[in-house]
């Protein structure tokens, strides 16, 4: 009963909206014992800087190596996903940066755009992190295949693995909501990317080998198969979705037990 009084509350359009009565979440972290915006901004200047690093790596070694254009980085949802953590931790950083140096970030009217924009990229970044990860070591590096997609091993790894780690870092030390409802939010980018490609493809673009394709898997020219992928995509991303909800919410119940003070315990996805 109260499992279905949970998921009850969860399905209501204004769950839909970002919006969350305490700004404080978006900057203090759920192992905090004080409200000092100090803690976050650290580590998220330090998540900045590296994600900006290993982004910029990509840019100029994968083209190199592999001996392409510079154009074909742009295919690759690999890289659209980094460049997804890049933005996330620079507006994470400038949320606490404005909370630290203004002391407060008001919210009479609502989450400031900045807040709500930092939500919402963190809302798809993470889901579609873990589906990269997942999808990369798990079907694209084990397929049979006639390309080359890891000229670096080093790059690689720190694009298809550590990207996981650097948004596991900021789940687990932030504080504000994931919820049920905001599932639609990275299945938006997944439509997006999904829109790309049929549009790439009937445009007669060709991956850095020829091929009419950007990925085997996602290849139009079957598209009874390709739909069966990203169908199967979809509903994937959309559980790595729900293991977020689970984890904040985990995160919080830990945070809430270990601390006697739980002002700052607000995730809300399975509040009744």
């Amino acid at each position: 009963m109260l499992w279905n009084e949970c998921v009850k509350s969860q399905c209501q359009l204004r769950k839909c909206l970002l919006e969350h009565p305490s700004p404080t979440n978006f900057y203090m972290s759920s192992w905090q014992s004080n409200r000092s915006a100090a803690y976050l901004l650290f580590l998220r200047t330090f998540l900045f800087l590296y994600s900006t690093c290993v982004l910029l790596a990509s840019i100029i070694v994968v083209p190199l190596t592999l001996n392409i254009h510079f154009g074909y980085w742009f295919l690759y949802v690999t890289h659209w996903g980094f460049l997804l953590i890049v933005l996330t931790t620079a507006f994470a950083t400038a949320v606490s940066a404005l909370a630290y140096f203004k002391r407060h970030i008001d919210a009479t009217f609502g989450l400031p755009w900045y807040v709500k924009v930092y939500w919402l990229l963190y809302n798809i970044t993470i889901p579609v992190a873990f589906l990269i990860t997942v999808f990369y070591w798990g079907i694209l590096r084990t397929a049979k295949k006639s390309v080359n997609y890891a000229p670096n091993p080093v790059l690689d790894v720190m694009l298809h693995g550590v990207n996981s780690v650097v948004m596991l870092i900021e789940l687990f030390c932030s504080a504000h909501p994931s919820r049920l409802m905001h599932v639609m939010q990275p299945l938006w980018f997944a439509g997006a990317y999904m829109l790309f490609t049929i549009i790439y493809y009937f445009a007669g673009g060709q991956d850095p080998w020829g091929n009419p394709f950007i990925y085997p898997v996602v290849d139009w020219s079957k598209p009874e198969q390709t739909l069966v992928v990203i169908t199967l995509t979809a509903l994937f991303l959309a559980l790595m979705h729900l293991i977020v909800v689970g984890l904040a919410s985990a995160r919080d119940a830990i945070a809430k037990r270990r601390q006697s003070d739980t002002a700052g315990v607000y995730n809300d996805a399975f509040t009744p």
